[in-house]
């Protein structure tokens, strides 16, 4: 900075001026010095400004899987929100693993991020108390966690599995296959009793399995090899839809002339499949910019309330219709 202030010809308190956007330089200092800059390649020490400032102009990102497309796509939506006010965003990922999202949890912290965005991996609560001790604002991210006071933004998927119930009821299935997500997550819980609810009496068949593609196929051919197997499938996420498919096509048969298959969660290449999938869609993009507006408020020192956006079924082609006959 005191090579900056000497090659503009003013002060160091002016160069620090000109960089924390106050008004008080004129025009021309201003462009003085944002030459000096440039020439000179300056760089300020974020570390060392957050020492004084107490902010890093950072937000902790830890969501549960990299890898599943659902939650790039928020990611992507948390960081446009974010660089629109100032903010970068460290991601971290958990890898649906309670003990690395604890792990990641206590990096973050010892970064000093001004607040965290967190997907939890299972219901675990025990890294909360770092957190609270930490007094880091916090917004949970499409899960929840038992205990926790902080705000949530999630999607309501309720309605939309009704309906898909409704559907396959329409289209003649009695006996439906769910391939359900984890019991220790909340979303894993509550998309099961609430489709199992909508059903009705209709006979269920369910296998857990992890978020994972791999898992997906191997609930598909656990269902498939019922002595009565179902007429349709439900897979609770996009990945184990996919390894559902995948298993699907592996065993010769052919959706939905031999079984149907939903899926919760859409994604780019599901309307292109023959037959195109039907799904469950949740607005990713509003929930991940969403969440970032909830940080801000908090960071702001305002306490927003929970945001409960809609998830809402899709149908196409993927569910058939049962003969009857």
């Amino acid at each position: 900075m005191k090579d900056v202030a000497h090659h503009a010809g003013v002060s160091t308190a002016t160069v620090s001026r000109v960089l924390n956007g106050h008004a008080t330089p004129t025009p021309e200092t201003r462009a003085r010095v944002l030459a000096a800059i440039e020439e000179l390649g300056y760089r300020p020490n974020a570390l060392a400004r957050s020492l004084r400032t107490t902010s890093t102009k950072t937000f902790g990102l830890l969501i549960s899987d990299l890898v599943n497309p659902f939650f790039a796509e928020i990611a992507r939506a948390v960081e446009e929100e974010a660089r629109a006010h100032g903010y970068c965003v460290v991601l971290a990922n958990a890898d649906e693993s309670a003990e690395q999202q604890a792990t990641y949890v206590r990096a973050l912290l010892d970064r000093r991020v001004d607040g965290l965005l967190v997907c939890p991996a299972t219901d675990d609560p025990s890294w909360l108390d770092e957190v609270i001790a930490s007094d880091v604002p916090l917004v949970l991210l499409d899960r929840t966690v038992q205990g926790a006071t902080c705000p949530v933004v999630r999607a309501d998927g309720a309605q939309a599995l009704a309906d898909l119930a409704q559907c396959l009821i329409r289209a003649g299935h009695r006996r439906i296959g769910v391939i359900a997500g984890p019991a220790d997550t909340s979303t894993g819980r509550e998309r099961l009793e609430q489709f199992s609810a909508a059903l009705g009496g209709l006979a269920v068949d369910v296998v857990h399995g992890d978020f994972r593609r791999a898992s997906g196929a191997r609930a598909a051919a656990e269902l498939m090899d019922l002595p009565e197997r179902p007429s349709v499938l439900v897979a609770m996420d996009n990945l184990m839809g996919l390894g559902a498919l995948e298993e699907l096509r592996r065993l010769g048969l052919v959706v939905p002339a031999d079984v149907g298959l939903a899926v919760y969660d859409d994604q780019p290449w599901f309307p292109l499949l023959d037959p195109p999938i039907t799904v469950i869609a949740q607005p990713t993009v509003e929930m991940g910019h969403a969440a970032a507006r909830s940080l801000l408020a908090l960071i702001a020192g305002e306490q927003p309330s929970d945001v409960q956006l809609n998830a809402r079924l899709i149908e196409r082609g993927s569910c058939g219709e049962v003969d009857r006959g």
